[in-house]
């Protein structure tokens, strides 16, 4: 099965979070009923018994990567831009976040998680989000090949997108962008707590662990620790337990003051300015992060069927 873009430049940009803050503030079921939907269908692209296919081209976030990430392969091109910029709008990284990105190694997916950072064209599949890459003048071919009937079995699919990344030229000249921070990366973003990473960083001081640091620190407090938690459990939950975990912070998210607050400066009012509560990770409490997590009332937990 193939998923791509009907055109324009995003894959999928993610969904309507604006209709889903207003949806809780009003008290109506589209923020239980959108994110619920939503993880089913995670699940399903993760647990699919025939190879799924994502052509990855152009804008990839939010609840794109949820669409292309679980499944067997995703194809990204010179104008992907993959991110979970969830942090800086009072989120975190949803979709199964929590069970892909611990999985990338080297605390990758911990410093993808809490900064946000943008990975583009085949730097998207040096991180590993990626499986390959095709430039995006030779998609309509590559999906012609794909769905002529030739393709029987999946080491049929790995041949035919092995084929196309092969002569793919776009990037291979430069080196993964990230790749001179890879070993600070895996240093500094491990710990018991988001206050062990800042250390680490300060410890660091390097000029890029100074910016890291300014990152974070503008990103939703409550969002900062909820994220670092997602990740830690994650690392030994299957992808079902990631994604009920997961749709329990969505749900505090949508009661909380920080994802409609951050919402609101990004995306309704543009005056970048959200204002958290708590506006600093020492005010988030433990007892605030773990409610967040606690179990629902049974009849609103997230069931697999």
């Amino acid at each position: 099965m193939e998923i791509i873009s009907s055109g324009g430049k995003a894959f999928c940009a993610g969904g309507d979070i604006v209709d889903v803050t207003e949806s809780a503030k009003q008290g109506t079921s589209l923020f239980k009923e959108f994110f619920y939907q939503e993880y089913l269908v995670n699940c399903l692209i993760g647990t699919y018994h025939i190879p799924f296919i994502s052509l990855i081209d152009g804008i990839t976030m939010g609840g794109g990567v949820g669409l292309s990430v679980h499944g067997s392969f995703r194809v990204a091109t010179e104008r992907t831009l993959f991110a979970m910029p969830e942090t800086g709008i009072g989120l975190f990284p949803d979709v199964g976040g929590s069970y892909f990105l611990p999985r990338l190694g080297g605390n990758l997916g911990m410093y993808l998680a809490l900064t946000g950072f943008r990975l583009k064209g085949r730097d998207v599949l040096r991180a590993g989000v990626a499986t390959h890459v095709c430039d995006s003048s030779k998609l309509e071919e590559l999906l012609a090949d794909l769905t002529s009937g030739k393709i029987v079995y999946p080491e049929d699919v790995r041949e035919t997108l092995g084929n196309y990344m092969e002569t793919a030229i776009f990037g291979s000249d430069k080196e993964f962008i990230l790749k001179p921070y890879l070993p600070i990366i895996q240093k500094c973003f491990q710990g018991d707590s988001v206050e062990d990473i800042i250390k680490n960083l300060e410890n660091e001081g390097s000029d890029w662990s100074k910016k890291q640091i300014d990152i974070i620190e503008k990103m939703s407090p409550t969002s900062v620790k909820i994220t670092f938690e997602s990740q830690k459990r994650g690392q030994d939950l299957n992808l079902q337990e990631c994604l009920i975990m997961e749709y329990r912070l969505t749900q505090r998210c949508c009661l909380d003051n920080d994802f409609h607050e951050g919402v609101r400066a990004l995306l309704v009012d543009k005056d970048n300015s959200p204002k958290w509560k708590p506006d600093s990770l020492a005010g988030v409490t433990k007892e605030k992060v773990d409610e967040y997590f606690s179990q629902l009332s049974p009849d609103r937990e997230l069931k697999f069927v």
